[in-house]
C-alpha cells in the first residue's frame, strides 16, 4: 500500500480557547477521494484549511507527500499550495475579471507560460468542465452551477495532485447537485487527482467517496467505504446518518 499524501496525526485546534480538534488522526492514500462529514461548527472547513496551510494548528503533525507543513513559512508554504487546487464553498470567482482571466490568474501568478499557453491552458480546463467556449463571459451572467464549474477549472489550471472541495453543492438543485458530484468523480477519474471534500449532503458522500470520515468531538470518529458507514452500528455513525446528530 502507496503512503498517504495526506496525514493528519495527533492535529489539535482550538478558538478562543474551545477545542475544535482534538488530537485527530487521518490519513488519505494518492488518487483517493475522502469526504468529511459532521455536524456544523465542529471543524470540516477548519481541516482544509490546515491542509493548505491557511491555519496552522497548536499541536501535531499535517503532513502533504510525508512534508509536515506546520513548520513552514508562508514563502516555503507557496511550493506546497501549487500542489493543491481549492475548491471554495461560495466560488470565490472575481466578478471584475472575465472567466477566462479567473481561471488564467494562477497561471500568471505562479508560472512563466506564454499568453497563448495560458489561453490553450484555459480552453482545456473549461473543456474538462463541460464549459467550452465561455472564456469572455462575465462571472455574472453564470448560474450558481456554472460558477461552481469554473471555480474547478480555476483549481485545476496549475495540475494539482490534490483537489480541496469546501461543500461543493451547497445552494445547488438537485439537478445541478448531481452535475457536480459527476464532474467530482469525473475529474479524479481522467485527471488521477487526491480529493478531499466537505459537505453536509450524505447523496453526495455516498456516491463519490471512496471513504467517509466522521469527525465528532474533535477527532475521526469513523472511517471508511460508503458500504461500511452504511451498514456501521456504531451509534453516533447511525444518527448521522439519520440526521438526528447535532
Amino acid at each position: 500500500m502507496s503512503d498517504p499524501i495526506i496525514e493528519f496525526r495527533q492535529v489539535s485546534k482550538s478558538f478562543n480557547g474551545t477545542p475544535v480538534l482534538s488530537g485527530m488522526d487521518l490519513a488519505i492514500r494518492p488518487a483517493e477521494t475522502v469526504t468529511v462529514i459532521g455536524g456544523s461548527g465542529i471543524g470540516k472547513s477548519v481541516t482544509l484549511k490546515l491542509i493548505v496551510g491557511l491555519m496552522k494548528p497548536e499541536a501535531g503533525q499535517v503532513l502533504i507527500e510525508g512534508e509536515d507543513i506546520v513548520p513552514l513559512t508562508e514563502d516555503q508554504l507557496i511550493r506546497v499550495r501549487k500542489k493543491i487546487g481549492m475548491v471554495f464553498q461560495g466560488g470565490a470567482i472575481f466578478d471584475s475579471l472575465s472567466v477566462g482571466e479567473n481561471i488564467a490568474y494562477p497561471l500568471r501568478e505562479h508560472t512563466t507560460m506564454s499568453e497563448k499557453d495560458i489561453r490553450d491552458r484555459v480552453r482545456e480546463t473549461l473543456h474538462l468542465v463541460g464549459l467550452d467556449g465561455i472564456e469572455d463571459k462575465d462571472p455574472a451572467e453564470l448560474s450558481g452551477g456554472m460558477r461552481k464549474r469554473v471555480a474547478l477549472a480555476r483549481a485545476i489550471a496549475l495540475a494539482p495532485r490534490i483537489i480541496l472541495y469546501d461543500e461543493p453543492t451547497t445552494g445547488l438543485d438537485p439537478t445541478n447537485t448531481e452535475k457536480i458530484n459527476e464532474l467530482i468523480v469525473d475529474m479524479d477519474e481522467k485527471l488521477g487527482v487526491t480529493s478531499v471534500v466537505v459537505t453536509h449532503d450524505m447523496r453526495s458522500a455516498f456516491k463519490i467517496s471512496d471513504r467517509i470520515a466522521l469527525l465528532y468531538q474533535g477527532k475521526i470518529v469513523f472511517a471508511g467505504t460508503p458500504h461500511q458507514i452504511e451498514s456501521s452500528d456504531l451509534p453516533v455513525v447511525r444518527q448521522f446518518i439519520a440526521g438526528s446528530m447535532v
